[in-house]
């Protein structure tokens, strides 16, 4: 089953590998002015920060060249009940690179949050993140554990990079692999880059109308600070920290996107890539894509709403 699973999630590495084809960036913070949030007063040059609504703090986390308007609709649901936090990472989503011009994102951008948390005087936050924000959001969780109160993975697992080689295959053994895939992400013209993320934006989400800003955001963020991040996110292995995370810790996952891939491999995979956090609560959402806010944001909506209740 190993062996299998690891086979066919080629095919899911394939995808992601091409949801990371941005396109070279537009300058300047995207405009919020139609939002009803305000900045919150904290100085990085790695991400910043949209809050608004009262009450229990949520921290909302976006994946690889996303920006905040993707929890839009998650927010407009939660309707106030909560005070909201939406990371903006700098490089993504028309947000200037900055800090993250160069080297790593995720891993600085996870140490940003947490003086984010320490700063602002949070209270053991919830932290939802999608994707390479569920990357972070586990490494925030792991170390720094006294800082979350929970945590909810949407659609990750802690090491992509296994997706990249054959079963075995470890963080040191994918670098070359990595470094291949960053050469080719940030030299890519730019038409090749628009063609990619178009054709990775309609696989990752199944509904048509929900397409239109993720797109955006992919053709508007920086190119070398989205191929850097993908590199991170391929040699990062995350499972060895897992056991160091105390809060309560839910992941939301689809099947992946290949047809040879069943709902029993992928299940494998998951209970297999979160068996060093034996307390995960893991649960399959079914007819939807990478996106799971966006396809089924009902499910969605019911298992947040749980979530933080709990």
């Amino acid at each position: 089953m190993i062996r299998t699973a690891s086979v066919l999630a080629s095919g899911a590495a394939a995808l992601l590998l091409a949801a990371a084809q941005p396109v070279l960036a537009q300058d300047g913070h995207v405009n919020h002015a139609a939002h009803d949030h305000a900045h919150a007063a904290f100085a990085s040059d790695r991400i910043h920060v949209a809050v608004e609504g009262q009450g229990p703090d949520v921290i909302f986390i976006p994946g690889l060249s996303s920006s905040p308007a993707v929890w839009q609709g998650t927010v407009d649901h939660l309707n106030g009940a909560y005070r909201v936090h939406r990371i903006h990472v700098q490089g993504f989503a028309g947000a200037p690179a900055e800090g993250n011009a160069t080297g790593p994102v995720a891993a600085p951008v996870a140490e940003e949050i947490a003086r984010y948390i320490r700063e602002q005087g949070l209270n053991k936050p919830a932290v939802v993140g999608h994707s390479m924000g569920g990357t972070m959001g586990m490494m925030l969780a792991a170390r720094h554990p006294d800082l979350v109160g929970k945590l909810m993975v949407v659609d990750m697992i802690p090491f992509m990079g296994a997706m990249f080689g054959p079963p075995g295959t470890t963080a040191e053994s994918v670098v070359p692999v990595a470094d291949q895939v960053f050469t080719a992400q940030s030299t890519a013209p730019r038409d090749q880059y628009l063609t990619q993320a178009k054709a990775a934006v309609t696989a990752m989400i199944r509904t048509e109308a929900a397409r239109t800003g993720p797109l955006h955001d992919t053709e508007t963020s920086d190119q070398q600070v989205s191929a850097a991040a993908f590199r991170e996110l391929i040699v990062t292995d995350l499972r060895p920290e897992l056991g160091k995370i105390t809060a309560p810790t839910e992941v939301l996952y689809v099947k992946f996107n290949d047809p040879r891939m069943t709902d029993a491999i992928t299940d494998a995979i998951y209970q297999m890539s979160f068996a060093t956090l034996p307390g995960a609560k893991l649960k399959r959402i079914d007819d939807s894509a990478h996106f799971i806010m966006l396809d089924q944001p009902t499910a969605f909506y019911g298992d947040l709403d749980a979530f933080l209740a709990k």
